[in-house]
């Protein structure tokens, strides 16, 4: 054989062998990310990948939920349902309706209307639930967060750190949060109606805080605690609010505290979900406070393009979220 076709042989076979090689290196660099969650050493072949983070509603773990996690065994009871579905998603996110602490229960007797049946607080336990299934960050701007003072808000704080469970919205904590997800890095904004604040200043404060994140952040959601309990619809007040907030550079909207779904506004292509109703809470009174909605919100991490996947949840009169149904809209 002539000595350059030998070299051509040889060429061939390298090229082949440096190939396969490739594949394989990049079929592990994938396979060590989604299981171990390492950054790839090697990169051959790129290829898109999309974060996956879920929004939920009002969550609450005083009252009957606490009544029936006791009698039926403990805290996972409440999530049997719903389990694997969370532990599907990169993040989930909710409103935790009060604070964490030690301190005893004065609503679990009490019924609607009395005092006490608005006056929340939730077991340390149910800190380490919230991790267990998924919800590694919560609001804690609302209107119970305070329910205990500010000594029930440094307990919260406490007690969510020492679960690995992030928060944003505290009363005496940075409005926002960010987490990132496969390279795409989201900031979560509290805009909490029922602040300590004037409402202009409120306002104000939330649009500089866009501005201040708009620059090193991928996608910015907004999460407000606003509007009328039980009401189908959001007010005027509220569309005009969270029409400032895309006008800011907000790249989506959601709400929680009305306890009810109301609809979802697409406002200069980008989506203002105004309520999403509840997620765990014993409001059993009513088809409408059964219901809650969560939003599936999916994002290229290339182009860092939104997609979104709507779930149907319904709060079973025994202290369960399950979910009901999803339709998916892209």
């Amino acid at each position: 054989m002539k000595p350059l076709h030998k070299i051509l042989i040889f060429s061939i076979l390298l090229t082949a062998i440096l190939v396969a090689v490739s594949l394989f290196l990049g079929t592990m660099a994938d396979y060590q990310t989604k299981e171990n969650e390492l950054v790839p050493i090697l990169k051959i072949i790129p290829s898109s990948k999309e974060a996956k983070i879920l929004l939920i509603g009002d969550i609450m773990f005083d009252r009957g939920i606490r009544y029936y996690a006791q009698k039926n065994g403990g805290n996972d009871f409440i999530f049997d349902k719903i389990h694997n579905q969370l532990l599907s998603y990169d993040l989930v996110l909710g409103n935790l309706e009060g604070p964490i602490t030690e301190n005893s229960s004065t609503s679990i007797d009490t019924k609607p209307g009395e005092p006490d049946n608005y006056f929340f607080t939730f077991d340390p336990s149910w800190a380490k639930t919230l991790f267990n299934n998924n919800i590694r960050i919560v609001n804690l701007g609302n209107n119970h967060i305070l329910n205990f003072g500010q000594e029930g808000l440094r307990s919260t704080k406490q007690y969510l750190d020492q679960s690995n469970v992030a928060y944003f919205g505290s009363p005496d904590y940075s409005r926002s949060a960010s987490q990132e997800i496969l390279g795409v890095k989201i900031t979560f904004i509290n805009y909490n109606e029922f602040a300590l604040l004037d409402e202009d200043i409120n306002q104000k404060s939330i649009l500089e805080e866009i501005q201040g994140v708009r620059g090193s952040s991928d996608i910015i959601i907004i999460y407000c605690h606003w509007g009328v309990e039980y009401a189908g619809s959001p007010a005027e007040e509220q569309v005009n609010l969270a029409h400032k907030f895309i006008d800011g550079g907000a790249d989506l909207v959601a709400g929680s505290h009305p306890h009810v779904i109301q609809p979802v506004e697409i406002y200069k292509g980008k989506r203002i979900y105004y309520s999403l109703g509840n997620f765990i809470f014993d409001q059993y009174f009513s088809k409408k406070t059964e219901r809650g909605l969560g939003i599936v919100v999916g994002i290229d991490s290339g182009s860092k393009k939104l997609n979104f996947e709507e779930l149907e949840f319904s709060l079973q009169p025994n202290g369960q979220t399950v979910l009901v149904e999803k339709s998916q809209d892209k």
